[in-house]
């Protein structure tokens, strides 16, 4: 039976982590961030604990990887540690919302930045209107160019992960060398025209109150978001009981620095004032900083960003699904692996469909907002998970153990578990949805259950 082969190395491992992070959000969080911490010096702070709170995630992601360095990650993690239902849950949510919602969201994000540039292909040019029952749907160009986009990347993730990783890698260079090139002339233009001195990021603004600071810690974690990805792709990883945690961390450590450099650029481009409630503060940035042709400069950069993340998605999403398929949880078909390509081709194929379909639906949005507060509990659940391992099975080989244990992991743990609070108590309609929809897992989960256990029993 064809099985996954191990093709990423180290430099893969880093650049998956990198792509999965950088995309949109940086170029459009701090002007929000902004509204709570009027302060640039503590936006800069809000940023690295951000980076911090991922750090911990991703050291703690490290010890779990190299123990069990398989496909799927999280999900073999709370499979391990809690059990099959627990693990269905975050797998049942990662198909249909977080990971489908996630790719569709891109996608449709790279064509709204490639209608600015190309405006027959923008969101708003409606193709033709069709109706289905009470609905009237009208597809625009750019939901086709969305649909196109994740056509194109899955099929270079179906003919082997070596081919996706290689597209992933070059843009994750791009898009590092981009960022780097445009805070350093940020820094040189800003100071030489006076443009908000640096100094003056340490002067200017007010304290932030600790309510205002947890506020804007939400969009941050959510712009760190995809620090996990290495994890997912564990079975595809070379000497994973070194490269997962160190790709991990370093992954992590790479995205913090980046984005700090482009905060720092912000402040100088900006006063506080100016920076309140913009929510494309990168494009006003630049335009501040490198004049008209500013702006179609950072949306270039945000193009690149917003493609290179969803190849990235691509590549590690896919393997959730396999992994339960595998555990006979899930579409069996999802199970199948390529015997030429050695990748999940029809897991790869089924997130493809899906995503499309979501794509040209219009419901992602609303969907991904429902179900938000339940990857903060997933996270804590699994963070808690190396605890719960090293007692359950003390006496297994730990190639990598978390620094600082316990305090490190349970930091992870007690952020999320805030988070995962502050959704609950600051958007309960929508949480009440979310949590629906998760107790629909359960009885998808027992009637695959009770599928497997007879087949099982029938010598099948």
């Amino acid at each position: 039976m064809p099985e996954l082969e191990r093709k990423l190395g180290l430099w893969d491992s880093v650049f998956l982590v990198i792509g999965s992070v950088l995309g949109s959000g940086i170029f459009l969080t701090t002007g929000i961030i902004a509204k709570n911490i009027p302060s640039p010096l503590f936006i800069w702070l809000a940023w690295l604990v951000g980076g911090l709170l991922a750090m911990c995630g991703a050291l703690t992601y490290g010890e779990l990887g190299a123990l069990w360095p398989k496909a799927g990650g999280p999900y073999v993690y709370l499979k391990e540690s809690y059990g099959g239902l627990a693990a269905f849950l975050y797998g049942w949510t990662f198909f249909w919302v977080i990971g489908g919602g996630g790719i569709a969201a891109l996608a449709v994000g790279f064509a709204e930045y490639l209608g600015s540039f190309v405006p027959g292909l923008s969101l708003s040019r409606a193709l033709f209107e069709i109706k289905i029952g009470p609905f009237l749907v009208h597809p625009s160009s750019g939901q086709f160019i969305a649909v196109l986009t994740i056509v194109v990347l899955s099929g270079m993730n179906y003919f082997g992960i070596r081919s996706g990783a290689r597209v992933q890698n070059g843009f994750a260079i791009i898009r590092v060398v981009a960022l780097l090139a445009l805070a350093g002339f940020g820094l040189a233009m800003g100071r030489k025209a006076g443009i908000h001195a640096l100094s003056q990021a340490f002067l200017g603004g007010s304290e932030a109150t600790w309510a205002g600071f947890g506020l804007a810690l939400i969009p941050i974690v959510w712009t760190y978001d995809g620090w996990y990805s290495v994890s997912c792709t564990a079975e595809e990883v070379k000497n994973p009981e070194k490269n997962i945690p160190l790709g991990l961390a370093l992954g992590v450590l790479s995205v913090t620095l980046l984005y700090l450099l482009t905060n720092i650029v912000y402040s100088i481009a900006l006063p506080m004032e100016k920076m309140k409630g913009i929510v494309r503060i990168g494009e006003a940035a630049s335009f501040q900083l490198f004049g008209p042709r500013g702006g179609a400069l950072l949306t270039a950069l945000i193009l690149l960003a917003i493609f290179g993340c969803l190849s990235a998605t691509v590549i590690y999403c896919p393997r959730i699904p396999f992994a339960m398929a595998r555990d006979r949880l899930f579409f069996r078909k999802m199970a199948f692996v390529h015997p030429r390509y050695h990748v999940p081709t029809k897991a790869i194929t089924a997130q493809m469909i899906w995503a499309s379909l979501l794509c040209l639906s219009g419901t992602y949005q609303r969907l991904y907002e429902y179900v938000v507060f339940a990857l903060a509990l997933f996270f804590a659940a699994t963070g808690l998970s190396v605890i719960i391992l090293r007692r359950k099975d003390p006496g297994r080989p730990r190639p990598y153990r978390v620094w600082g244990y316990p305090v490190l992991p349970l930091l992870f743990v007690l952020a999320n578990l805030i988070l995962f609070m502050n959704m609950i108590l600051s958007r309960p309609l929508q949480s009440a949805a979310g949590l629906s929809f998760l107790l629909l897992g359960v009885p998808a989960y027992l009637y695959w259950k009770k599928t497997s256990l007879s087949e099982h029993g029938s010598g099948q």
